[in-house]
């Protein structure tokens, strides 16, 4: 087993890794920028090295800074949690070089994973089905568009080696692709250093569904099941269910046999997740291998029990699996809220500042991993996530309900998040009802119905003040004259507790116009 390790991260994940190193008598070495030094995650390790300034690139993805530590302070191996340099071949090409355990797949896996069209091209091979699609990068407008009509529209536009959702563009005719190439491509270029970008037809009314797969050094391969991550805004998830609500045994074992196909093909170690997505005929494409830890981890440990941080360790260190498919069983259904530091009534334009007061959730089966506490200053520098709120419950209805109770209690003041948005989603009819795709913010037009409502609520609170202010006047102007005994029962009027849209003080929860 591992003795020391290197985590190369921040925030929430940081402190999910540490824990799991506590557990498993683990010596753990955080890194930290001139922005982190007052994370929490410094706190919870054994060591922590200030690894530059503020900006990511001149520290969290500084490459030869992480290599150089990892030699200097002597570690066994290096985990990235997700997100930074998670799926990055040159960390764990230099992890090999190092005599280090980069714990993730090998660098030509990720160098295979990491180029989409490659590896559409495997599983495509494999027999797994793949979206339509042109499978080589498009340089001019001209190819485009002839892609484009091959393809049929409505297409979209993806980085070559994009992920997490950015570099994404959805066009219906030829004028919305032709604007939005060189932006997708720029887009591109910044966020993976590589402007290449490819079309795919795009699937309406799709659900996004992803399998979690363990696989260790040995040839066995797992699946632990499959998450729905279709809650989505601009191709980025926000809320996750596991597992699906549309799920049948019949189609889980397919898509099951897929996922596991897919990671054999491309030579897959360690934990990871392969993702489809299913249209309304129930038929599934692959989309893509993210080669990493994924955020909505935590859903799937809820349902199978199992540590995936603690699975990675292990496999890394070179242990079998242990684990055969008939021991991996899905009880009950988790769901998992990402809540960011943006606000979901302004476009979700990103906030940063100091957190006033924070309260989080408690009771059975609710989870909350963050990395957040009251004072804290959320930076400008780095990812909106600031906190995962995560609930169990026997059936579907019972988390959704046991989820809105937990975003209830929980209480942050000094900043907004997007918990309004949550609460307004899991309480959608279509949502309750399980009936969900990846378009199903947009068509239901929910950031929009959000806004309307916020204003008519701010409107009503406005009027109540102001009867409550008019009557009190009245109230008060009586008891002078003598009217009104003093002890009459006819007092000044105390407005309490009027819940807005937001739902957190700071956010318009309470009023109090007495």
């Amino acid at each position: 087993m591992l003795h020391r390790v290197l985590i190369a991260n921040r925030g929430e994940i940081a402190i999910r890794i540490l824990r799991t190193c506590r557990e498993l008598g683990i010596k753990t070495l955080a890194i930290y920028s001139d922005a982190d030094r007052m994370s929490l995650h410094l706190k919870y390790a054994d060591e922590a090295y200030r690894i530059g300034p503020e900006e990511p690139q001149e520290s969290y993805l500084d490459v030869g800074k992480i290599i150089q530590l990892a030699r200097e302070v002597g570690v066994d191996a290096i985990h990235p949690g997700y997100g930074f340099l998670a799926e990055d071949v040159a960390l764990a090409r230099g992890c090999e070089q190092a005599n280090l355990i980069f714990v993730g797949p090998t660098s030509d896996t990720l160098e295979l994973t990491g180029d989409k069209i490659r590896a559409k091209r495997a599983v495509e091979k494999a027999g797994i089905p793949v979206l339509p699609g042109i499978r080589k990068p498009i340089e001019k407008d001209s190819e485009l568009v002839k892609a484009a009509e091959k393809i049929g529209y409505p297409v979209l536009m993806k980085s070559v080696y994009g992920g997490g959702g950015r570099g994404i563009r959805l066009a219906h005719d030829q004028e919305q692709l032709l604007d939005a190439f060189k932006p997708a491509q720029m887009e591109s270029k910044t966020s993976f250093g590589k402007a290449s970008v490819y079309l795919e037809k795009y699937i309406e009314k799709a659900r996004h569904i992803e399998f979690q797969v363990l696989a260790d050094q040995h040839g066995d391969i797992i699946n632990l099941g499959e998450r729905e991550c279709s809650i989505q805004r601009r191709f980025q998830k926000l809320i996750e269910i596991c597992p699906s609500p549309i799920m049948s045994p019949r189609l889980r074992s397919a898509m099951a046999d897929a996922a596991v196909l897919a990671a054999r093909t491309v030579g897959y170690t360690n934990a990871g997740t392969v993702e489809f997505l299913l249209d309304e005929k129930m038929d599934f494409y692959f989309i893509e291998v993210n080669a990493r830890l994924q955020v909505e981890h935590p859903i799937t440990e809820m349902v199978t029990g199992f540590d995936i941080v603690r699975e990675q360790f292990r496999i890394a260190s070179g242990e079998p699996l242990g684990w055969t498919q008939r021991s991996v069983k899905l009880d009950g259904v988790a769901i998992e809220c990402r809540i960011n530091a943006e606000d979901p009534y302004n476009d979700f334009s990103p906030q940063a500042g100091r957190i006033e007061e924070y309260s989080p959730p408690s009771g059975p089966h609710v989870r909350v991993d963050t990395h957040i506490y009251s004072g804290y200053e959320v930076p400008v520098w780095y990812d909106s996530l600031i906190a995962k709120v995560i609930v169990w419950g026997r059936t579907y209805p019972e988390a959704i309900r046991r989820l809105n109770a937990a975003l209830e209690e929980f209480d942050v003041s000094g900043i907004l998040t997007t918990k309004p948005f949550h609460i307004f989603v899991l309480n959608d009819p279509d949502f309750v009802d399980g009936k969900l795709s990846t378009d199903f913010v947009e068509s239901r037009k929910i950031i929009q119905t959000m806004v309307q409502r916020q204003k008519l609520n701010r409107r009503s609170i406005e009027e109540i003040a102001a009867i409550a202010a008019a009557v009190y006047g009245q109230t008060i102007s009586k008891t002078r004259s003598g009217n009104v005994s003093q002890s009459s029962s006819a007092r000044p009027v105390r407005w309490r507790e009027m819940r807005a849209e937001h739902g957190t003080r700071g956010q318009g929860r309470f009023v109090d116009t007495s």
